[in-house]
C-alpha cells in the first residue's frame, strides 16, 4: 500500500484550499454562516497550535531539539479537523443514518492518514495520538495552553522549561487528581500552584461555563430535548472498565496509572461482590486521602514559590485554557448536533472538561433554564467521563515526552 500516498491526504497543501473552498460555500448559504465562522475559528486554532508546536519542538528560538519531536503531527490534526465536517456536508441531502457514516467514516480517514504518519516515520506514536486529539477537539484547552507557556517564555515575559509548560497545560483537563500528579512527575517547584488554580477553576464552573456556552449556541439549539437512554446492562459495566484500561495501557503506557485508578473504582463499583471495599474507598478512604493530599500540596507553597508573577501567570493560563475547552467541547456538540439532525443538545459538549460532575450539572441547569421539561444530566456524564479518560491520556502523552 502507498502509505506516503494516504498521507497526502493530511497534507496542508490539500487541506487548506478546501477548507477555503469549504467555508466559501458555507458562507454562500445564509442557513449555514454561523457554522463557517465557527468551524473555520475551530480549524484555524487547530492549524496555529500545530504551527506553534513546529516552532517548539523543531528548534526555530523556541524547542528542544535533542528530544528528536517533530511537534504535533499537522497531518492527524487538520485531519481530524476537516474531513468529518466535509464529509457530512456532502450528505447533508441524504438520511440521517448515511450522515452518521460520513462523519464516521471523516473520523477513520483521519486515523488512517495518522497512521501512514507513522509507517514513513514522519511521526512518533505520542505525536499522531496529540494530533488526532486536538483536531477532535477532545483536550483542545490542554495543547493550546502548553503552547500559549512556551511563547511567553520566547518573549521572555516569563521563564517556563518545557516541563513546566506541559504541567501548566493540563489544567486545561479541570482534572485536579491528574493535575497533581503530572505536576509532581514534570515540575514538582510548581505543585502548589498549579493545584491552586486547578481546583480554583472546578469550582468555578458554574460562573465560568454559562457565558461561552450561551453565546455559542442559538436558543434552538439550548432548548433541544434530547430522547431517553437505552438501559447498558451488567456486562457492558464491567467489561468497560477492563477494556479502557487495557486500550489506553497499550497506547499510552504512561497514562495507565491514571485510568488503571479511575477504572478500578468503577469496577470496584459495577461487579457487585466487594461492596464492603467499595464503600470503605468511597468514603473513609477517600476523605482520609483528601486531608493528607491537601495538607501534603498545601506544605509546596511556601512563599517564595507561590507568592511571584509565575502563580499569577499560571491561574491567567488556567482560564485561558479552560475557556478553550470548554468552547471546543461546545462546537464539537455542534457539529453533533448537526450530524443527527438535531437531537443532540450542544450544551453536553461543555461538560467534555474533566470537572465531574460538576460541568454536567452546569449542562443541565443551562439548559433546563431554556426549557424546563430538559434534562441534559446523565447525557452529559458520557462526555464528562470521555474528557476524564482524555485528559489522562493527554497527560500520558505529555509525560512520555518531557518525563
Amino acid at each position: 500500500m502507498n502509505w506516503q500516498l494516504i498521507s497526502f491526504f493530511g497534507d496542508s497543501t490539500v487541506l487548506l484550499p478546501s477548507a477555503a473552498a469549504l467555508f466559501i460555500v458555507l458562507m454562500l448559504r445564509k442557513t449555514s454562516r454561523l457554522l463557517a465562522w465557527q468551524w473555520s475559528l475551530l480549524f484555524g486554532i487547530t492549524g496555529a497550535i500545530v504551527c506553534a508546536s513546529k516552532l517548539a519542538f523543531m528548534g526555530w528560538g523556541l524547542g528542544i531539539r535533542e528530544l528528536d519531536y517533530t511537534g504535533f503531527s499537522g497531518h492527524s490534526a487538520l485531519s481530524a479537523a476537516f474531513w468529518p465536517i466535509f464529509l457530512w456536508l456532502l450528505s447533508a441531502r441524504f438520511s440521517a443514518g448515511l450522515q452518521k457514516a460520513a462523519v464516521a467514516t471523516g473520523y477513520i480517514l483521519a486515523a488512517v492518514v495518522g497512521y501512514s504518519r507513522l509507517v514513513i516515520h514522519a511521526h512518533s506514536v505520542s505525536e499522531v495520538i496529540a494530533g488526532l486529539l486536538l483536531g477532535a477537539a477532545a483536550q483542545f484547552g490542554i495543547f493550546g495552553t502548553y503552547m500559549g507557556a512556551r511563547l511567553l517564555s520566547a518573549t521572555g515575559i516569563v521563564d517556563f522549561s518545557q516541563a513546566q509548560s506541559a504541567a501548566i497545560a493540563i489544567i486545561g483537563g479541570a482534572d485536579g487528581p491528574t493535575a497533581i500528579f503530572v505536576t509532581s512527575v514534570l515540575a514538582p517547584e510548581l505543585l502548589g500552584s498549579i493545584a491552586v488554580a486547578a481546583y480554583s477553576y472546578m469550582a468555578l464552573v458554574p460562573v465560568i461555563q454559562p457565558p461561552i456556552m450561551k453565546a455559542l449556541t442559538s436558543k434552538k439549539e439550548r432548548t433541544v430535548v434530547m430522547t431517553q437512554l437505552r438501559t447498558v446492562s451488567k456486562t457492558e459495566k464491567i467489561v468497560f472498565p477492563v477494556m479502557v484500561t487495557i486500550i489506553v495501557s497499550l497506547i499510552v503506557p504512561d497514562a495507565a496509572v491514571l485510568v488503571g485508578m479511575l477504572m478500578l473504582g468503577n469496577l470496584m463499583k459495577e461487579c457487585g461482590v466487594v461492596d464492603r471495599i467499595q464503600k470503605t474507598a468511597g468514603n473513609e478512604l477517600m476523605n482520609i486521602i483528601t486531608i493528607f493530599l491537601a495538607l501534603s500540596v498545601g506544605c509546596t507553597t511556601s512563599a517564595d514559590t507561590f507568592l511571584n508573577f509565575r502563580t499569577l501567570f499560571i491561574i491567567v493560563l488556567g482560564l485561558i485554557a479552560f475557556s478553550f475547552g470548554t468552547a471546543a467541547g461546545v462546537l464539537c456538540g455542534k457539529v453533533m448536533y448537526m450530524v443527527t439532525g438535531g437531537q443532540v443538545n450542544p450544551l453536553i459538549g461543555s461538560a467534555g472538561v474533566s470537572a465531574v460532575p460538576m460541568a454536567a450539572r452546569v449542562s443541565q441547569k443551562v439548559g433546563q433554564s431554556e426549557n424546563p421539561q430538559n434534562f441534559l444530566l446523565m447525557h452529559a456524564m458520557g462526555p464528562n467521563v470521555a474528557g476524564v479518560i482524555g485528559s489522562a491520556v493527554a497527560a500520558g502523552i505529555l509525560i512520555n515526552i518531557f518525563g
